[in-house]
């Protein structure tokens, strides 16, 4: 049978579940469907301008996430960003910087979108990937947002049990419009960004003051989850002219070149019950910030939960 161990993600989650598993003494693939690492750890170019389009920071709130944020600042991968109520950190130079320097040294195949995932009598999976054949694997764990993952399980016939079939399909996410705005000089606004309780805009954060970008200003703007969702269907020019008018009395600066970026799946409406869901009699695990929180940090506890699980069962035997 083949050993190996599939993580279908390269999002925090999966990073971190795949260093505990290859400390673990297990061989690990992860399968990215994108060029980049991080999921919504995403930085994007545009021109000179450089912006961290998903993701904009994190906070520590659990001791064992800030054991990681002190291990990844000592690299030199992140460091702090702002004072607030929970301290503020951001990748070195840009949020992409940690799932990077996670990745490395693992076997992670980017521009990898898994289709189908069917599971056989004998107990293992086959994976057919996009443009790539088919894999093959012992484990299947599933970071990607949930319904991706339950349509890659549907799409190869594979049954749930029906509480957990359920529960995941009751998983539900806002989806988020960013707007990358370019300047002709500073942004003007104040350290740390801008978040907003109401109105079409949620956040605004100057990626010149996050030492991301350099030069005239680069702003990063979230819309809300209400606008983000009557407006998503969208093209960036509508976007533009409904946010645009919205933040530029915030701005110091003229707003010179906007690009939009979609994300459809950005935060949970709400979080499934425990940090990780494991189905040893499939072999099968999910992990991600539906799981621990909608939170970088909630994502990377998910991941470790998930990664802890399948070791344990690997040392009683039952994984």
């Amino acid at each position: 049978m083949n050993k190996t161990t599939v993580i279908v993600g390269a999002g925090i989650a999966g990073l971190l579940a795949a260093r505990r598993l290859r400390t673990a003494g297990c061989d690990v693939l992860v399968l990215e469907k994108s060029r980049g690492f991080g999921g919504r750890m995403a930085t994007r170019r545009v021109g000179a301008a450089v912006f961290d389009q998903g993701a904009q920071y994190f906070t520590v709130r659990d001791p064992e996430f800030g054991r990681l944020v002190e291990e990844w600042c000592a690299r030199g991968w992140a460091a702090p960003w702002s004072a607030g109520g929970h301290r503020r950190f951001v990748g070195r130079p840009s949020m992409t910087a940690i799932p990077k320097g996670l990745a490395a040294g693992l076997r992670v195949l980017r521009e990898h979108k898994v289709t189908e995932a069917r599971r056989h009598d004998c107990g293992c999976w086959e994976l057919d990937v996009e443009d790539h054949g088919m894999v093959r694997a012992e484990r299947l764990l599933l970071t990607s947002p949930v319904p991706q993952s339950l349509a890659i399980l549907r799409a190869g016939g594979v049954e749930l049990p029906a509480e957990t079939e359920a529960s995941l399909t009751a998983v539900e996410y806002h989806p988020c419009l960013t707007l990358l705005l370019t300047l002709d000089g500073p942004s003007g606004l104040p350290a740390g960004g801008l978040k907003f309780e109401d109105g079409p805009v949620r956040w605004l954060a100057d990626n010149v003051d996050k030492g991301v970008s350099f030069g005239a200003g680069a702003v990063t703007v979230h819309a809300g989850p209400e606008f983000s969702e009557r407006h998503y269907g969208a093209s960036e020019a509508e976007v533009s002219d409904l946010l645009i008018p919205e933040v530029a009395g915030r701005l110091a600066s003229r707003v010179t070149g906007a690009t939009l970026h979609r994300w459809k799946f950005c935060e949970p409406r709400a979080s499934h019950a425990g940090r990780a869901l494991w189905l040893p009699e499939l072999a099968l695990g999910f992990a991600g910030d539906a799981f621990g929180g909608p939170r970088v940090e909630g994502a990377a506890l998910s991941g470790l939960a998930l990664g802890d699980a399948v070791a344990a069962g690997l040392t009683r035997g039952t994984a």
